[in-house]
């Protein structure tokens, strides 16, 4: 929404001069001055209430209700003449409406029992109901405070769809920064971090309400006497108003209008111009006279560090990363922490900023499982990485094969150097070997005989995991974790990849995520939850950042198209969905079939699709083949070491796709938000296309910008499609039309409303274009 920013910033910075906005004309009698006194008295007391900072809706409603008991009722204004303006009313009860009702505010899930989440500089956008009654004109603000209760954005509302009363606001809370949490300079990036409010504040537009009705006037002849005059009056409160936030020059500007209003040896068209001109009507865009001022409960919003939904994830095993077969013995020389370094130079070069590390803690022996998830693990079997905990150590080791926690402390610092974050993965579970199972045998889930009972969903059986039982003592659990977390942070983990975290309580989580972020609220989480929608929902509700999600399965236009928009509305305010084409555990039918083609399709949604994505490395080297009547590979690298030919990823171009993607991100990281694509319509069932667009006065630059992706969903087939593109959702001018270039290519063409598209899977499966304003 455009707005004028040095008038934006002219407004006041307290709701608390609201109350000014009922100061008298000179004509008001001392009654009159009186009343107005005690109404800013009353108005004084509510401020208080709205410019607190809660840390939950239920304390929000509990101190409004304490903060305004005391209020006195709005005084009765006693006019000689003209009109009265509207009061700004005490609100002694949350659910008590103000003089102008204000409801139905979105971003709002669960009562506000849970902030809406956004990352720190990321546009968000505030809608909300705001109406009064009869033919009366409202106006409505959005008004932004940091998580100490300052106001740090004042911001005017546009009424989107009248008929509902809708009204929306875009803000920013704080700049985007690129700063990551070991660079200097991030201090003051942490501070910046927490709960911020927003509230909406409806206010009678009194001046559009007289302009509506005097214009009328005035040209057909009808009262135009006392028109004028409550106009003329209009102006010079508007003038003396200290919530206007005028300076001295605006304030002149208002005062001299007022005049020529009250002027009668002028024409009655001349005096009503004087209330229209580009400077009154510049100032109510700007600086309104807000009568009857009614603000909302405040809304909450975790503000997160950067990064923390703008994420582009590489995940490799370290003991493969650098593994060879041994000529002499044939047996395979496993990979260490320091041979993962060139891990980390791939995952670089490729233009990824996070390395997502397997579980790195010994290996347990007891039901060892072998290649492909066999029961019996051969004697060079090094068994799952989930298998975690061994007489060498648990959660708080590093396996002696892989090197030590020295080696682990180099490893990050060599990420670190590299401008990469380190995410390691978190798998609350243990094997029969664990030092846990022997310190407290408590912790698991015993039969009648005694036994420990392994992990299992019959008929699956997982011998060789012990799953943790939370119900006998889970505050003690709760604080080894905190423990353990606590280590990796300290060896320079940013980010935990928790795995199922929805076999575990949500109740847990929220209490170990709380314990980390309020010493760290740098550090972000990762659910890896294919689950239902509740429980995952649930998971971003108690601290979990970015979420693994239904990405794979969504394949067709229909599909992807519905969940595109699911994933980048509303729902993006809770759950950040990061996309993943591949993992260790999941293989689709889609790309064992679609060959190199399909690879790449996958990397252009996932990529343009998500703030957030991931790549599984083998994904360069067309991995594909799956294991019979399973969605994963065979050969998985979870039961064993993979040696790897990186010399052959020139072969298929998705090394440099990916890396083009990456590039592409960087370029237009203002329009990898949560909330900005649009689905664009298509005419044929195998070509998706879809738009992010940020408006020019949240770029930075002054200009809009927009990016445009057109995807052949067939990987074995060309198809042509007509693509419209309804252009001044766009900012562009339909009387000019797009100039658009390929991002991935370099061509360009002219665009308009409707625009034929050919795409072949052996040429381009996609088209990302740039708008060029």
């Amino acid at each position: 929404m455009a707005e004028d920013k040095k008038g934006a910033q002219a407004l006041s910075s307290n709701s608390s001069q609201s109350a000014t906005s009922q100061e008298t004309s000179s004509a008001a009698t001392t009654t009159r001055r009186s009343a107005g006194r005690q109404t800013s008295r009353a108005t004084t007391t509510r401020t208080a209430k709205t410019r607190s900072t809660t840390k939950s809706a239920a304390k929000t409603a509990s101190k409004t209700t304490r903060r305004t008991r005391a209020a006195k009722p709005a005084a009765t204004v006693d006019f000689h003449h003209g009109e009265v303006p509207a009061q700004t009313l005490p609100v002694t009860d949350p659910a008590q409406f103000g003089r102008i009702a204000v409801m139905d505010i979105t971003p709002n899930e669960e009562s506000g029992r849970y902030p809406a989440r956004v990352e720190l500089g990321e546009p968000f956008t505030v809608t909300a109901q705001v109406f009064i009654e009869g033919r009366t004109k409202v106006g409505a603000t959005a008004v932004l405070r940091n998580h100490r209760g300052k106001e740090m954005a004042r911001v005017p509302m546009t009424c989107t769809n009248p008929g509902l009363d809708r009204w929306q606001a875009t803000l920013a809370a704080g700049e985007h920064s690129d700063l990551k949490p070991w660079e200097d300079g991030f201090a003051a990036i942490k501070r910046q971090l927490g709960e911020w409010t927003v509230t909406i504040e409806g206010w009678e537009d009194t001046y559009t309400s007289w302009l509506h009705d005097a214009a009328i006037k005035v040209k057909v002849g009808d009262d135009v006497e006392n028109a004028l005059e409550t106009g003329s009056n209009l102006l010079a409160r508007w003038a003396k108003t200290k919530d206007a936030g005028l300076n001295a020059a605006q304030r002149k500007e208002l005062a001299e209008a007022a005049a020529t209003m009250a002027d009668k040896t002028l024409d009655a068209k001349d005096r009503l111009a004087a209330a229209t001109s580009e400077t009154v009507t510049g100032l109510h865009a700007t600086n309104p006279l807000r009568d009857g001022i009614s603000p909302s409960q405040p809304q909450r919003f975790l503000v997160q560090r950067p990064k923390s939904s703008f994420a582009a994830w590489y995940q490799f095993f370290p003991r493969s990363e650098g593994a060879y077969v041994d000529p002499t013995t044939g047996k395979i020389v496993q990979g260490t922490l320091k041979t993962s370094v060139t891990g980390l130079e791939r995952a670089k070069a490729e233009g990824f900023d996070i390395v997502y590390l397997p579980p790195i803690f010994p290996i347990g022996v007891t039901n060892r499982k072998g290649k492909n998830n066999t029961l019996v693990a051969g004697p060079d079997d090094p068994g799952s990485p989930f298998g975690i905990g061994s007489e060498l150590g648990g959660h708080d080791t590093v396996d002696p094969l892989l090197g030590d926690m020295d080696d682990f402390k180099a490893l990050t610092a060599k990420a670190h150097e590299l401008g990469l974050e380190i995410a390691l993965d978190f798998a609350l579970q243990c094997s029969p070997d664990h030092p846990w199972v022997k310190a407290h045998p408590e912790w698991f889930r015993h039969k009648p005989d005694g036994s420990i009972a392994f992990a299992e969903n019959p008929p699956k059986k997982y011998q060789d995991i012990y799953p943790i039982d939370f119900n006998a003592d889970m505050p003690g659990i709760e604080k080894e974790v905190e423990r353990v977390m606590e280590l990796w942070i300290e060896a320079g983990v940013t980010i935990f990849r928790v795995d199922n975290p929805h076999t575990k309580p949500v109740r847990f989580w929220q209490d170990v995520i709380a314990a980390v972020t309020k010493r760290h609220p740098e550090v972000l989480f990762l659910a890896e939850a294919f689950t239902r929608p509740g429980m995952m929902r649930a998971l971003s509700y108690v601290g979990f950042t970015q979420s693994h999600c239904y990405f794979p399965w969504r394949n067709t236009k229909k599909e992807l198209a519905e969940y595109f928009e699911e994933t980048n509305g509303d729902d993006g305010y809770y759950q950040h969905n990061t996309f993943w084409p591949t993992t260790p555990d999941i293989l689709t039918a889609y790309v064992r079939d679609n060959g190199i083609a399909g690879h790449a399709v996958r990397a252009v949604l996932a990529a343009m699709g998500s703030p957030s994505w991931g790549i599984y490395n083998g994904f360069e080297l067309i991995e594909n083949r799956q294991r019979p009547g399973f969605e994963e590979q065979i050969d998985n690298e979870k039961y064993e070491i993979k040696v790897r030919n990186w010399s052959d990823a020139g072969k298929y171009g998705i090394a440099e796709l990916l890396t083009n993607l990456n590039r592409i991100r960087r370029e237009h990281v203002s329009l990898f938000g949560y909330h900005n694509l649009t689905v664009l319509e298509t005419s044929d069932p195998n070509i998706l296309a879809f738009a992010r667009h940020t408006p020019a006065e949240l770029t930075g630059t002054g200009k809009p910008e927009t990016l445009i992706v057109v995807v052949n969903l067939d990987g074995h087939d060309a198809h042509q499609s007509m693509v419209h593109v309804e252009l001044p959702d766009f900012g562009i001018d339909p009387a000019r039309g797009a100039h658009v270039r390929d991002e991935l290519t370099g061509r360009e063409f002219d665009w308009s409303w409707d625009n034929f598209v050919s795409l072949a899977p052996w040429a381009d499966v996609a088209h990302i274009l740039t708008v060029e304003y």
